[in-house]
């Protein structure tokens, strides 16, 4: 080492220089620039302009295949162009919003609810990124979550207006005003359900909520979709014996290959609505294809139908021998879901070593009945509507009818099949005794320790 000298002022062998080492004196705080008025924290993107490129972009996935399909529906040798199929396919997708249509053969508003499903799907995933964009993940926060749903819906309603002033010009009439409300109402509601998972809120709700409700709901939603896929399973059957009629109907059009290949799709469309239809055909109250027309378990009476291809399984008569089984089906889809309730219940109070008393099980079971009647009704006043005038200005089941009985049948067979459960299902015996309990140590005298 070499020897340190006045001259030379002693530097630590850390590699720091004692310049810079803490003196102990509080320097100056850096500057840090303010942001400009209007920007938000860095990293987030402004509310509005996350809301409407979101809007847009749920807009536009969803109307590129409506208008591709009736694209394709409207070719033949000597019809369809590209501005015919752009129309189209714009008034199609606001058809597929609830948004009715005036033409010259008379009102348009049966939904295609293949569509709707579409739609209400791209506006859930805007939900999710507008509140991801501006730092909503889970936040747990209620107004942010309203916030994100209201700024979709507005963006979105501006594009409902856009579209049917569009429309309007060159073909059916849209009421813009009628428009703008219906988008802003799909909007704001799908885009609220995407907003409330992703920050959280619906977990924050679900654990405020009484557990009975809890449980009623999910047993309600579990034996409505049970009933929409019997009902999707009785449609398929149909259609599938009555194949050789629908495949008739498709060869009708002369339109070629692509055009057979576009009614198919538009049929499809409309499958979800025949599966409402089949389930409400399923509960009783059944549907019209028309007015004056009933098709139920009891009646079918129906006249001239249009050669539409999914109306090629409907069935010919009443039901009758065999076939009545099938009134049945909502008492068992009742029962399916009061069982899995049971199911559930049970096996939580076994881990916990509770016992589950019968108003813990047919409380949510009763309760379950309502909820089904509610999404059943919901899903019939969406699956109908005029097409056209005339004979089938109405077509589709009644709502209330479907929503009282489904309620009724429902919430019947969920208590019927919690109920059965829990007699028949013999308590399990605890895996592991529970130890005893240990008593607190006492300290022992001084005397007794010498």
């Amino acid at each position: 080492m070499s020897p340190v000298t006045p001259d030379q002022p002693h530097r630590p062998a850390t590699g720091v220089s004692a310049d810079a080492r803490p003196t102990g004196r509080a320097g100056p705080a850096p500057r840090v620039p303010a942001p400009r008025s209007g920007e938000g924290p860095r990293g987030r993107a402004p509310l509005p302009v996350a809301a409407g490129v979101a809007a847009g972009w749920a807009a536009l996935t969803s109307w590129l295949p409506v208008t591709l399909v009736l694209g394709l529906a409207q070719l033949s040798e000597d019809a369809g162009s590209l501005p015919g199929a752009l129309r189209a396919g714009l008034a199609g997708w606001l058809l597929g919003h609830g948004v009715p249509l005036e033409t010259s053969a008379g009102p348009l508003g049966l939904a295609p609810l293949a569509l709707t499903a579409l739609v209400v799907w791209r506006l859930t995933r805007a939900g999710v990124h507008v509140s991801r964009a501006i730092g909503a993940r889970g936040g747990r926060s209620a107004s942010q979550a309203l916030t994100v749903a209201v700024a979709v819906g507005v963006g979105y309603a501006l594009l409902g207006v856009l579209a049917a002033v569009t429309v309007s010009a060159g073909g059916p009439r849209v009421s813009p005003v009628r428009a703008g409300l219906t988008f802003a109402v799909i909007g704001s509601v799908s885009a609220l359900i995407g907003a409330v998972r992703t920050t959280r809120v619906w977990g924050l709700l679900a654990r405020r909520s009484p557990a009975p409700l809890r449980d009623g709901l999910r047993t309600g939603l579990v034996a409505g979709l049970l009933l929409l896929g019997a009902g999707a399973g009785a449609a398929g059957l149909a259609v599938a014996t009555g194949g050789g009629d629908a495949a008739d109907m498709i060869g009708a059009y002369r339109t070629g290959v692509a055009g057979q290949a576009g009614i198919t799709l538009v049929s499809l469309a409309y499958a979800p609505n025949a599966t409402i239809w089949s389930a409400s055909y399923l509960l009783g109250p059944g549907f019209a294809v028309g007015t004056d027309t009933a098709v139920r378990t009891s009646e079918v009476s129906v006249g001239a139908l249009p050669a539409v291809p999914l109306l090629a399984g409907l069935p010919r008569g009443p039901v009758d021998g065999p076939g009545a089984a099938l009134l049945a089906v909502p008492v068992l889809a009742g029962m399916t879901a009061g069982w899995l309730l049971a199911r559930r219940l049970l096996r939580i109070a076994a881990e916990q070593r509770v016992a589950v008393g019968r108003s813990a099980l047919l409380v949510p079971a009763a309760l379950a009945g309502p909820v089904a009647g509610v999404l059943l009704g919901v899903a019939a006043a969406a699956s109908g509507g005029p097409l056209g005038g005339g004979r089938l200005a109405e077509i589709g089941p009644v709502p209330w009818q479907v929503a009282g009985v489904a309620t009724l049948a429902v919430a019947v067979g969920a208590v019927l099949g919690a109920a059965a459960t829990k007699t028949l299902t013999r308590p399990a015996p605890p895996t592991r005794p529970l130890p005893p309990p240990r008593s607190p140590r006492t300290p022992r005298p001084a005397d007794e320790t010498r």
